[in-house]
């Protein structure tokens, strides 16, 4: 008890962070409500799940909704199981992570170390393509690919989604480095080591959060998109697990089973939610090392 007096009488408890801490923890609990919705639905038998007016808490629990979507629904638009729509948003998703990472790294240590002409002009105008709607470029984005052969394939989205995240990245990656004191990489060229050692063996290093707040942002944004993929892709086959929702119907009438669609959106959303805690300490400090410089 008295341990307990203790932990209410300091901290964000007392004083003016009182007000602050109410703020936050009603701020989380909205958040936190569709989730926890989305939850308490997918444990509940479909008759259950789709009466009006819902039952919040469910009075029957069950995990039939998380079979069901490993297996193909007889009558119904989902062809596959969830297992292969799964392994399609995984290779787009490390596609991504590793185009971009690659390309955003090497710009970004150019942008932070080297003079050359037009510098200032050319980071100015990636950053201008923050401005322009990823929709807007849907329409060239796939002529170019058409030209190449390269629709209904994951490797032609994959760099679409290459295309929509490097600008953020190379901004993250450039600001990352730029933070880094230039002594280091003194102190190295006067021992000897040659510009892609110091890259390699100090820069990365020390830019680490930055790659992997990157990588974070590359991921979560190839992950989760579905407008690209509806367009790009055709094949039933070829759909990642966004478009994979779409499809949880229970009949050709298109009626929705509630139950078996929220159970599909935990299974989508729990990998973001696992790699987010594992790595969010090196995210939030690439985020501040990405606010610091301009």
């Amino acid at each position: 008890m008295n341990k307990t007096k203790k932990f209410f009488s300091v901290g964000p408890f007392t004083g003016p962070f009182r007000g602050w801490f109410v703020i936050c923890l009603s701020l989380g609990a909205l958040f936190m409500f569709p989730l926890i919705s989305a939850l308490l639905t997918s444990l509940k038998p479909s008759r259950m799940a789709s009466q009006f007016p819902p039952d919040y808490i469910p009075k029957e629990v069950t995990l039939n909704n998380y079979e069901r979507i490993f297996v193909p629904a007889k009558g119904g638009f989902l062809e596959y199981g969830a297992w292969h729509y799964t392994v399609n948003s995984l290779i787009l998703a490390f596609g991504t992570v590793v185009g971009v990472s690659i390309l955003a790294t090497l710009a970004g240590y150019g942008f932070a170390r080297f003079k050359f002409f037009g510098k200032s002009a050319l980071f100015a105008f990636i950053l201008l393509m923050f401005m322009i709607p990823f929709q807007a470029l849907l329409v060239p984005l796939f002529r170019i690919l058409a030209n190449f052969g390269l629709t209904n394939s994951l490797l032609g989205v994959i760099f679409v989604y290459i295309t929509y995240n490097l600008p953020l990245s190379v901004f993250i990656m450039r600001n990352s480095f730029a933070e880094i004191p230039s002594a280091f990489e003194e102190a190295a060229m006067i021992d000897g080591a040659s510009v892609f050692r110091i890259f390699r063996t100090i820069m990365m290093p020390l830019a680490l959060p930055g790659l992997i707040s990157t990588a974070l942002f590359a991921f979560f944004a190839s992950w989760n998109e579905f407008f690209a993929a509806t367009i790009f892709i055709s094949t039933n086959g070829n759909y990642p697990l966004p478009v994979m929702l779409t499809l949880l119907q229970s009949s050709q009438r298109g009626e929705i089973d509630w139950g078996l669609m929220q159970a599909g959106v935990i299974y989508t959303i729990l990998p973001c939610v696992l790699i987010f805690l594992v790595l969010q300490k090196y995210y939030i400090q690439g985020l501040i090392a990405g606010g610091l410089k301009g």
